[in-house]
């Protein structure tokens, strides 16, 4: 363990009948940015609310930094949150909303003023100190809560969906000042979203939720490119999905014979001959063939059904008899990369993923 590491050990949050979370061991490191992401009522922020000290834990102990937290109210822990609604002071200023804590813990107020400076300096609020909070754009309310935030100087930062109220380009925007906030002060931050692009934009390592457990921990590149389960595989980006039996095993991959034929995969977990299985793999990982002189490891044969124009790449549909498949192509300009009619698809083994059959993510 080091300095602040946020360390939960077989926690779990009941509500009467219903088990918000399930028994869970989780280690958040000190000074990093991690995301909890799940589908709403997956229990992130019953978790948050656990760290947090707004809710005891049902079973289990949480500890930061070494110290167990039972028994400790949210005013002793060493933590900060940020709600969703932000919840400003309309009638203070800017600065009187940032010092508010550190009036409560009775600072004076030169010092107040001296560090709610530094503060808006940091979130790049220089100027905006005497305004109120309904003089200043969404993404600069911000700003204004993550200052307010840090005036108390939190070894962790919880952050409960606070981009889902702005708008697609602003939620963009403040993907990244809150990683360039967090690297500079080197706080531990644990972010709580439902959205899989500001989770695998800004965390350090991700923990995937549902139905109040925790099915992977990884960074975005291991949650991407090798899901845990079928939850993972479905709820973070999108996927074409071959559902069969295993044929074969060896060295690592499987076979899973399926209804466009058999095709070949990285294993994922123990899988023996005769399983029902899932081989999953991203439509950017599937090329047309086109004449190609490369040998794949899995070929298809397909007809193309539509093509969708999404910017900077175009998004493939096509059929295999009854199966759908997708295919990712980047823009190549001036319709260049216009196909119909028959064509065979591939791609390789590495690139697919093949686990034993189980639930899919619902949104």
């Amino acid at each position: 363990m080091r300095g602040n590491d946020v360390v939960l050990s077989d926690v779990s949050m009941r509500f009467g009948d219903f088990t918000a979370v399930h028994p869970t061991d989780l280690t958040v490191r000190e000074g990093e940015f991690f995301s909890i992401l799940g589908p709403s009522g997956c229990g992130k922020t019953t978790i948050l609310r656990m760290i947090s000290g707004f809710l005891d834990p049902s079973s289990g102990g949480i500890a930061i930094g070494g110290v167990p937290m039972a028994g400790l109210g949210p005013n002793r822990r060493p933590t900060a949150l940020i709600f969703q609604n932000l919840a400003l002071f309309p009638l203070m200023t800017v600065w009187e909303n940032v010092a508010f804590g550190l009036e409560a813990r009775g600072v004076p107020i030169v010092e107040r003023k001296r560090r709610a400076s530094e503060l808006l300096s940091l979130v790049a609020l220089d100027d905006q100190g005497h305004k109120k909070p309904t003089e200043l754009s969404g993404g600069q309310r911000q700003r204004v809560a993550v200052a307010r935030a840090l005036a108390v100087e939190p070894a962790v930062l919880l952050l409960d969906e606070p981009l889902s109220a702005l708008d697609l380009k602003l939620r963009q925007h403040m993907r990244a000042e809150l990683k360039d906030i967090q690297r500079r002060t080197g706080v531990t931050f644990i972010y709580i979203t439902h959205d899989q692009g500001e989770a695998l934009t800004m965390s350090d390592r991700i923990a995937v939720m549902n139905q109040g457990r925790v099915q992977q921990v990884g960074t975005g590149d291991e949650i991407y490119d090798r899901p845990a389960t079928p939850f993972v595989a479905t709820f973070v980006g999108e996927q074409n999905v071959f559902q069969g039996r295993v044929t074969a095993t060896n060295d690592g991959q499987a076979v899973v014979d399926t209804a466009v034929g058999p095709l070949r995969g990285t294993s994922q977990g123990t899988l023996s001959i005769g399983d029902e299985a899932l081989l999953f793999v991203r439509p950017e990982r599937v090329s047309l063939m086109n004449g190609a002189t490369a040998s794949p490891d899995n070929r298809i044969d397909a007809e193309v059904e539509r093509r969708d124009l999404e910017g900077s790449f175009v998004n493939l549909h096509l059929r295999a008899g009854n199966h759908p498949i997708s295919v990712h192509l980047t823009n190549a300009g001036s319709g260049r990369d216009v196909v119909s009619g028959g064509q065979r698809v591939s791609f390789q083994a590495d690139d697919a993923v093949v686990m034993r059959a189980g639930e899919f993510a619902r949104e």
